[in-house]
């Protein structure tokens, strides 16, 4: 088993600066020439994709509610950096689960990973309070490993003095930096879906530079490294599945800022059923590529994106001919807003695919937001009637107008789908839904989307058929 040294950077609550802590801690490490890899605990993309870029490598999620726990540490073994630094980013505050024990929270996980935690404390208008903040930390659960403290929005050198030595003293762990206050920056703007990704960021090199001066320069680098190595091996316990050979068959799948959200473990299991990927952009391509056998469509932001979306018709209209003419289409949330008739975005409305006959509006405030549990109950193209979902759904969009709606394949367990307990609407070979599925909590995913491009690609060569 290789040395896999790891931290989890956890806070006491959302907007703690994790997210500033963790890409700081990567981009000095890599300026080091140290191996990286991050990970990040629970679904969210977004964050995702800010730890991908600071680590310079594919970032995965850890979503223990989703893959469980067997599978989450897995995934960590299977693809952290041997010999280098691993680093996972908590979600919410360090005891933040489904329930009030904590279920499925990030100190549930760093115990799973055998993982030091390191925990990030907003020290806004308070100074030994941060000290018995940290101790109930410590004493709620004695077999998660504290392992320090950084402190951040420190206010200047007496605010940190007194911080420092009110834990060190009361708590008995180091402060391993302490982040002053930084102002008029906007280093990571949000919106309404949380940060601004980082392909719409409008200059990461410049971001970069102030991470590192004015985050990464406050760090005890040494110290955290030091920590992180003085783990236990971890294994890969499970063994690899079967999968379904779909050797020859080409699956698109829209990528550009509008449509981002995409699990990294979800595209590679499409590639590991032997498929070919293709991403395409739907703000520049003027069509589908020929022979495509499936498309996936996944979530995003089509609404920032409206504008020009709806501009490019000869896309729009590439994608409708398509799904009518029976290419497997599995589409999530963004997905679903764009197969829509129209999109309505600040009070108005754009045209989009116009595949299926109602229209989606954009509102204030989230429509459906957490995990979310289906059960398949009627027949659509990739699932079982009987299977069990468990995902996830952050949407601000709701299906408000149109004709009839189409039919659905989903009773909602838990969460919002689309409305009146359903989700999935279902057409032909279209597949669309608010809830986000992972391919490590749901395998039979890749397995349906791989099977229905190979009976697809079968019936339009019947000469030369491809098993799936």
């Amino acid at each position: 088993m290789a040395a896999l040294p790891r931290l989890v950077i956890a806070g006491l609550s959302g907007e703690s600066g994790k997210t500033l802590v963790s890409l700081a801690l990567l981009l000095e490490c890599r300026r080091k020439n140290i191996p990286v890899r991050a990970f990040k605990k629970g679904p969210d993309y977004i964050d995702t994709s800010w730890l991908e870029w600071a680590a310079g490598a594919p970032a995965r999620n850890l979503d223990t509610y989703l893959m469980g726990f067997d599978r989450a540490r897995d995934s960590f073994a299977r693809n952290a950096a041997a010999g280098g630094f691993n680093l996972v980013e908590g979600n919410r505050g360090l005891y933040d689960g489904v329930d009030a024990q904590g279920t499925h929270s990030t100190a549930e996980l760093a115990k799973t990973l055998e993982a030091p935690v390191i925990l990030v404390v907003n020290a806004t208008k308070v100074t030994r309070t941060v000290a018995a903040l940290v101790l109930g930390c410590q004493r709620l659960d004695p077999d998660v490993r504290m392992a320090g403290v950084i402190i951040n929005q420190v206010a200047g050198a007496r605010h940190e003095r007194v911080v420092r030595e009110a834990v060190e003293s009361a708590c008995g762990i180091p402060v391993l930096g302490a982040i002053p206050r930084i102002h008029g920056e906007g280093m990571l703007p949000e919106r309404h879906l949380g940060l601004v990704p980082p392909k719409e960021h409008q200059d990461c090199e410049s971001l970069a530079g102030i991470l590192s001066s004015r985050v990464g320069a406050c760090l005890d680098l040494d110290r955290l490294l030091e920590i992180s190595r003085h783990v236990p091996p971890i294994s890969s316990p499970l063994p690899i599945g079967e999968c379904p050979d779909a050797s020859g068959i080409t699956i698109g799948y829209l990528s550009d800022s509008a449509f981002s959200f995409y699990y990294v473990d979800n595209l590679e299991a499409l590639r590991a059923t032997g498929a070919g990927l293709v991403p395409i952009s739907a703000l520049a391509a003027g069509s589908l590529p020929p022979n495509l056998d499936a498309l996936y469509i996944g979530g995003g932001f089509p609404e920032t994106h409206a504008a020009r979306l709806a501009a490019n018709t000869t896309f729009l209209a590439s994608i409708r001919h398509a799904a009518a003419s029976g290419l497997p289409v599995y589409a999530e949330c963004g997905g679903l807003m764009y197969l829509s008739r129209a999109v309505r975005w600040r009070g108005e409305w754009f045209p989009m695919a116009g595949f299926f006959p109602f229209e989606v509006e954009v509102c204030d405030s989230p429509q459906g937001h957490g995990y979310a549990e289906l059960l398949v109950d009627r027949a659509n193209p990739f699932f079982a009637v009987g299977t069990r979902l468990r995902g996830h759904e952050f949407h601000y969009s709701k299906i408000v107008s149109g004709g009839e709606r189409p039919p659905t394949a989903c009773a909602v367990m838990r969460g919002a789908g689309c409305g009146e307990r359903r989700d999935a609407v279902v057409t032909g070979n279209i597949w669309a839904a608010y809830t986000h599925l992972h391919a490590l909590a749901t395998p039979e995913w890749a397995r349906g989307i791989a099977r229905r491009a190979g009976e697809y690609r079968a019936a339009a060569n019947p000469a030369a058929p491809v098993s799936a």
